[in-house]
């Protein structure tokens, strides 16, 4: 039996949980839906609704549970997505901030349950450990003003002499 995932990151909803858990997994091969936990007798939420989902994003396990409007989610955690192409980074960024999701600066969006995203291209962070600190630096400029990354605008601005 394989052990279990030592750290599973925990995301609390209002009640948009399994919604949400399936919104994610249809957006990443290797996903799916684990579990469905839904409240018993004992309550706390109404007998039959979904208090936790398990899913699966690209082999990574996480939990989202209802739990109400007490907390909502901030900018101090997101989801990094390492993206192998433009194409890649396109399809994602479009689908995140479809439906009341907001593209927000440097390759960081929120989606429509307000869960926080970086949508970066793998080649990014690259470009970022040169040992030439003024082709790091073009490319933090680059990206400073982009709101989706372009991989051809990073590219560009890393080769420049």
């Amino acid at each position: 039996m394989a052990s279990p995932q030592k750290i599973t990151p925990f995301l609390w909803f209002n009640q948009e949980a399994e919604e949400a858990a399936n919104f994610y997994v249809s957006l990443f091969e290797d996903s799916k839906i684990l579990s469905v936990v839904r409240h018993g007798d004992a309550g706390p939420g109404p007998k039959g609704s979904v208090m936790v989902v398990e899913f699966q994003l690209a082999g990574q396990k996480f939990s989202a549970l209802n739990g109400g409007p007490t907390f909502k989610f901030t900018e101090a955690i997101s989801l990094l997505v390492n993206c192998d192409s433009q194409e890649e980074i396109d399809t994602l960024w479009s689908k995140l901030t479809a439906n009341g999701g907001q593209e927000v600066e440097c390759g960081w969006l929120k989606d429509r349950f307000g869960l926080s995203w970086q949508i970066v291209p793998s080649r990014f962070f690259q470009m970022m450990q040169d040992k030439d600190p003024k082709r790091s630096q073009r490319v933090m400029q680059a990206m400073l003003t982009m709101k989706k990354f372009n991989i051809a605008r990073l590219e560009e601005a890393y080769a420049q002499a």
